[in-house]
Protein backbone atom coordinates (compact mmCIF):
# COMPACT_ATOMS: atom_id res chain seq x y z
CA UNK A 1 0.00 0.00 0.00
CA UNK A 2 3.32 2.24 -0.33
CA UNK A 3 2.19 3.74 -3.08
CA UNK A 4 -0.97 4.56 -3.11
CA UNK A 5 -1.35 6.05 0.12
CA UNK A 6 -1.13 9.75 -1.43
CA UNK A 7 -3.06 8.64 -3.77
CA UNK A 8 -5.85 8.48 -1.39
CA UNK A 9 -5.46 11.27 0.94
CA UNK A 10 -5.61 13.25 -2.34
CA UNK A 11 -9.16 11.27 -3.51
CA UNK A 12 -10.73 12.16 -0.11
CA UNK A 13 -9.06 15.84 0.41
CA UNK A 14 -7.32 14.54 3.40
CA UNK A 15 -3.41 15.17 2.32
CA UNK A 16 -1.66 16.80 5.07
CA UNK A 17 1.75 17.37 6.57
CA UNK A 18 0.61 14.95 8.86
CA UNK A 19 0.15 12.30 6.38
CA UNK A 20 3.50 13.04 4.54
CA UNK A 21 5.35 12.66 7.92
CA UNK A 22 3.79 9.36 8.88
CA UNK A 23 4.40 8.24 5.27
CA UNK A 24 7.91 9.10 4.74
CA UNK A 25 8.89 9.06 8.61
CA UNK A 26 7.82 5.42 8.78
CA UNK A 27 9.57 4.64 5.62
CA UNK A 28 12.98 5.86 7.08
CA UNK A 29 12.74 3.74 9.65
CA UNK A 30 10.76 0.42 7.91
CA UNK A 31 13.27 0.77 5.56
CA UNK A 32 16.32 -0.71 8.57
CA UNK A 33 13.85 -3.17 9.25
CA UNK A 34 13.47 -4.65 5.43
CA UNK A 35 17.12 -5.06 5.79
CA UNK A 36 17.48 -6.83 8.89
CA UNK A 37 14.45 -9.40 7.79
CA UNK A 38 16.40 -9.96 4.13
CA UNK A 39 19.70 -10.89 6.87
CA UNK A 40 17.50 -12.98 8.66
CA UNK A 41 16.27 -14.71 5.36
CA UNK A 42 19.82 -15.19 3.52
CA UNK A 43 21.04 -16.23 7.06
CA UNK A 44 24.62 -15.21 8.05
CA UNK A 45 28.09 -16.12 7.13
CA UNK A 46 29.71 -19.29 8.30
CA UNK A 47 32.62 -19.50 6.49
CA UNK A 48 30.75 -20.82 2.78
CA UNK A 49 27.59 -19.60 2.72
CA UNK A 50 25.24 -16.42 3.71
CA UNK A 51 26.06 -12.91 4.09
CA UNK A 52 28.64 -11.06 6.99
CA UNK A 53 27.63 -9.00 8.99
CA UNK A 54 30.33 -6.56 7.53
CA UNK A 55 28.05 -6.79 4.50
CA UNK A 56 24.77 -5.89 6.26
CA UNK A 57 26.09 -3.04 7.66
CA UNK A 58 27.25 -1.75 4.38
CA UNK A 59 24.15 -2.65 2.71
CA UNK A 60 22.37 -1.36 5.07
CA UNK A 61 24.17 2.27 5.17
CA UNK A 62 23.56 2.31 1.13
CA UNK A 63 20.11 2.27 1.40
CA UNK A 64 19.93 4.66 4.37
CA UNK A 65 21.90 6.66 2.18
CA UNK A 66 19.64 6.61 -0.67
CA UNK A 67 16.74 7.44 1.42
CA UNK A 68 18.22 10.35 3.30
CA UNK A 69 19.41 11.73 -0.50
CA UNK A 70 16.13 11.71 -1.50
CA UNK A 71 14.89 13.85 1.19
CA UNK A 72 18.15 16.00 1.17
CA UNK A 73 17.30 16.78 -2.39
CA UNK A 74 13.57 17.69 -1.35
CA UNK A 75 14.81 20.09 1.64
CA UNK A 76 16.93 22.31 -1.22
CA UNK A 77 14.27 21.41 -3.97
CA UNK A 78 11.26 21.15 -2.84
CA UNK A 79 10.29 18.46 -5.57
CA UNK A 80 10.90 14.53 -3.80
CA UNK A 81 11.51 12.86 -6.28
CA UNK A 82 11.95 8.69 -6.38
CA UNK A 83 14.21 7.24 -9.03
CA UNK A 84 12.46 3.99 -10.25
CA UNK A 85 14.87 1.84 -8.50
CA UNK A 86 13.16 2.91 -5.17
CA UNK A 87 10.05 -0.01 -6.89
CA UNK A 88 12.92 -2.36 -8.08
CA UNK A 89 14.15 -2.74 -4.67
CA UNK A 90 10.37 -3.40 -2.83
CA UNK A 91 9.71 -5.86 -6.17
CA UNK A 92 12.97 -7.34 -5.19
CA UNK A 93 12.57 -7.67 -1.59
CA UNK A 94 8.97 -9.43 -2.57
CA UNK A 95 10.50 -11.83 -4.59
CA UNK A 96 13.02 -13.00 -2.59
CA UNK A 97 10.04 -13.57 0.28
CA UNK A 98 8.22 -15.39 -2.22
CA UNK A 99 11.40 -17.27 -3.39
CA UNK A 100 12.33 -18.09 0.67
CA UNK A 101 8.49 -19.35 1.00
CA UNK A 102 8.69 -21.75 -2.28
CA UNK A 103 11.94 -23.04 -2.24
CA UNK A 104 13.26 -22.64 1.33
CA UNK A 105 16.44 -21.04 2.90
CA UNK A 106 18.75 -23.58 0.85
CA UNK A 107 18.21 -21.15 -2.27
CA UNK A 108 20.44 -18.08 -0.28
CA UNK A 109 22.93 -21.91 0.04
CA UNK A 110 23.95 -22.53 -3.46
CA UNK A 111 25.82 -21.29 -6.04
CA UNK A 112 23.09 -19.43 -8.24
CA UNK A 113 25.28 -18.68 -11.49
CA UNK A 114 29.55 -19.53 -12.20
CA UNK A 115 29.88 -19.76 -8.62
CA UNK A 116 28.29 -16.49 -7.26
CA UNK A 117 25.39 -16.55 -4.78
CA UNK A 118 22.44 -14.58 -5.01
CA UNK A 119 23.25 -12.35 -2.57
CA UNK A 120 26.38 -11.56 -4.41
CA UNK A 121 24.42 -10.34 -7.80
CA UNK A 122 21.78 -8.23 -4.85
CA UNK A 123 24.61 -6.32 -3.39
CA UNK A 124 26.05 -5.59 -6.66
CA UNK A 125 22.84 -4.53 -8.33
CA UNK A 126 22.25 -2.48 -4.71
CA UNK A 127 25.46 -0.81 -5.03
CA UNK A 128 25.28 -0.14 -9.07
CA UNK A 129 21.61 1.72 -8.53
CA UNK A 130 22.96 3.99 -5.84
CA UNK A 131 26.06 5.21 -7.32
CA UNK A 132 24.74 5.01 -11.18
CA UNK A 133 21.36 5.84 -10.66
CA UNK A 134 20.06 7.19 -7.48
CA UNK A 135 23.07 9.58 -6.15
CA UNK A 136 23.73 11.23 -9.77
CA UNK A 137 19.75 11.87 -10.10
CA UNK A 138 19.70 13.71 -6.80
CA UNK A 139 22.71 15.52 -7.67
CA UNK A 140 21.41 16.29 -11.48
CA UNK A 141 18.07 17.39 -10.22
CA UNK A 142 19.77 20.31 -7.43
CA UNK A 143 21.94 20.96 -10.03
CA UNK A 144 18.85 21.85 -12.79
CA UNK A 145 17.01 23.44 -9.80
CA UNK A 146 20.16 25.77 -9.24
CA UNK A 147 19.91 26.67 -12.42
CA UNK A 148 16.70 27.28 -12.97
CA UNK A 149 17.02 29.32 -9.70
CA UNK A 150 14.38 27.96 -8.01
CA UNK A 151 16.47 26.20 -5.23
CA UNK A 152 15.40 26.95 -1.65
CA UNK A 153 18.30 27.36 -0.08
CA UNK A 154 20.93 29.76 -2.13
CA UNK A 155 23.77 29.52 0.29
CA UNK A 156 25.93 25.93 -0.33
CA UNK A 157 26.14 26.07 4.24
CA UNK A 158 22.43 25.78 4.42
CA UNK A 159 22.09 23.76 0.96
CA UNK A 160 24.54 20.82 3.24
CA UNK A 161 23.44 21.40 6.63
CA UNK A 162 20.77 18.52 6.64
CA UNK A 163 23.72 16.46 5.38
CA UNK A 164 26.09 16.62 8.41
CA UNK A 165 24.07 14.95 11.65
CA UNK A 166 23.64 11.66 9.34
CA UNK A 167 27.88 11.90 8.05
CA UNK A 168 29.14 12.20 11.29
CA UNK A 169 26.63 9.70 12.80
CA UNK A 170 27.30 7.12 9.77
CA UNK A 171 31.34 8.06 10.89
CA UNK A 172 31.14 7.51 14.48
CA UNK A 173 29.01 4.08 13.88
CA UNK A 174 31.78 2.95 11.51
CA UNK A 175 34.33 3.68 14.18
CA UNK A 176 32.91 1.72 16.47
CA UNK A 177 32.35 -1.24 14.25
CA UNK A 178 35.62 -1.36 12.97
CA UNK A 179 37.91 -0.64 15.80
CA UNK A 180 35.45 -2.51 18.56
CA UNK A 181 37.80 -4.23 20.92
CA UNK A 182 34.82 -6.77 21.61
CA UNK A 183 33.56 -6.93 17.79
CA UNK A 184 30.63 -5.64 19.16
CA UNK A 185 28.98 -5.94 15.20
CA UNK A 186 29.98 -9.18 15.01
CA UNK A 187 28.46 -10.41 18.57
CA UNK A 188 24.84 -8.67 18.64
CA UNK A 189 24.60 -7.99 14.87
CA UNK A 190 20.42 -7.33 14.87
CA UNK A 191 21.04 -5.34 18.20
CA UNK A 192 23.89 -3.16 16.64
CA UNK A 193 21.92 -2.58 13.20
CA UNK A 194 18.57 -2.07 14.71
CA UNK A 195 20.10 0.92 16.56
CA UNK A 196 21.79 2.00 13.12
CA UNK A 197 18.44 2.11 11.58
CA UNK A 198 16.60 3.99 14.34
CA UNK A 199 19.00 6.70 14.52
CA UNK A 200 19.06 7.44 11.10
CA UNK A 201 15.11 7.60 10.85
CA UNK A 202 15.32 9.90 14.33
CA UNK A 203 17.51 12.06 12.06
CA UNK A 204 16.09 11.71 8.98
CA UNK A 205 12.70 12.88 10.66
CA UNK A 206 13.89 16.03 11.48
CA UNK A 207 15.02 17.05 8.15
CA UNK A 208 11.54 15.93 6.64
CA UNK A 209 9.92 18.11 9.12
CA UNK A 210 12.51 21.04 8.65
CA UNK A 211 11.79 20.63 4.45
CA UNK A 212 8.30 20.57 5.70
CA UNK A 213 8.38 23.28 7.35
CA UNK A 214 11.14 25.43 5.71
CA UNK A 215 13.22 25.77 9.00
CA UNK A 216 16.93 25.04 9.19
CA UNK A 217 18.12 21.58 11.18
CA UNK A 218 20.35 21.92 13.63
CA UNK A 219 23.52 21.10 12.78
CA UNK A 220 24.42 18.16 15.15
CA UNK A 221 21.64 15.91 16.37
CA UNK A 222 21.62 15.28 20.19
CA UNK A 223 22.02 11.39 19.03
CA UNK A 224 25.60 12.22 18.26
CA UNK A 225 27.04 13.40 21.95
CA UNK A 226 25.86 10.18 24.14
CA UNK A 227 27.21 7.93 20.67
CA UNK A 228 30.10 9.66 20.69
CA UNK A 229 31.46 8.97 24.40
CA UNK A 230 29.58 5.09 23.99
CA UNK A 231 32.22 4.76 21.02
CA UNK A 232 34.80 6.42 22.80
CA UNK A 233 34.27 4.46 26.13
CA UNK A 234 34.18 1.30 23.86
CA UNK A 235 37.10 1.69 21.31
CA UNK A 236 39.57 3.07 24.27
CA UNK A 237 38.79 -0.63 26.20
CA UNK A 238 37.18 1.82 29.24
CA UNK A 239 33.82 -0.61 29.21
CA UNK A 240 35.68 -3.87 28.97
CA UNK A 241 32.97 -7.02 29.10
CA UNK A 242 30.38 -3.67 29.97
CA UNK A 243 30.05 -3.15 26.09
CA UNK A 244 27.66 -5.32 24.66
CA UNK A 245 25.69 -4.08 27.56
CA UNK A 246 26.06 -0.43 26.97
CA UNK A 247 25.10 -1.19 23.23
CA UNK A 248 22.02 -2.22 24.76
CA UNK A 249 21.52 0.65 26.79
CA UNK A 250 22.24 3.18 23.88
CA UNK A 251 19.68 1.06 21.68
CA UNK A 252 17.06 1.25 24.45
CA UNK A 253 17.35 5.30 24.67
CA UNK A 254 17.75 6.14 20.80
CA UNK A 255 14.25 3.41 20.38
CA UNK A 256 12.35 5.18 23.24
CA UNK A 257 13.54 9.02 22.22
CA UNK A 258 12.27 8.11 18.83
CA UNK A 259 9.00 6.92 19.67
CA UNK A 260 8.58 9.76 22.11
CA UNK A 261 9.61 12.05 19.51
CA UNK A 262 6.95 10.73 16.67
CA UNK A 263 4.14 10.79 19.27
CA UNK A 264 4.61 14.32 20.18
CA UNK A 265 4.56 15.50 17.28
CA UNK A 266 2.02 13.65 15.42
CA UNK A 267 -0.41 15.20 18.63
CA UNK A 268 0.97 18.67 17.83
CA UNK A 269 0.58 18.75 14.21
CA UNK A 270 -3.17 16.89 15.02
CA UNK A 271 -4.35 19.68 16.94
CA UNK A 272 -2.77 22.50 14.69
CA UNK A 273 -4.50 21.20 11.77
CA UNK A 274 -7.48 20.25 14.27
CA UNK A 275 -7.59 16.49 12.62
CA UNK A 276 -7.66 13.05 13.89
CA UNK A 277 -4.73 11.09 13.54
CA UNK A 278 -6.13 7.65 11.90
CA UNK A 279 -9.29 8.98 11.06
CA UNK A 280 -10.99 11.76 8.33
CA UNK A 281 -13.13 13.28 10.87
CA UNK A 282 -12.43 17.03 11.99
CA UNK A 283 -11.69 18.18 15.54
CA UNK A 284 -14.33 19.62 17.26
CA UNK A 285 -13.70 23.09 17.63
CA UNK A 286 -13.43 24.65 21.21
Amino acid sequence: LDSIDGKHARRTQSSTPLGELFDHGLDSWATSIFVLSFFSVCSRDNGKTGVSVYTMYIYLSIVLFNFMCSHWEKYNTGVLFLPWGYDISQVVLIAAYLLTGALGVEVWQKPFLFGYYITDALVILLIGFSLLLSFPQTLYNIHRAHLKKTLKNDSLYEGLLPLVSPLLLFILLTIWVVLSPGNILAKQPRLFLWMVGVAFSNVICKVIICQMSSTRPDLFHWFLFPLALVVYASISGLLGWMEEAALALFTVLVTAAHVHYGVCVGKQLSEHLNIYIFSLKKRVQE
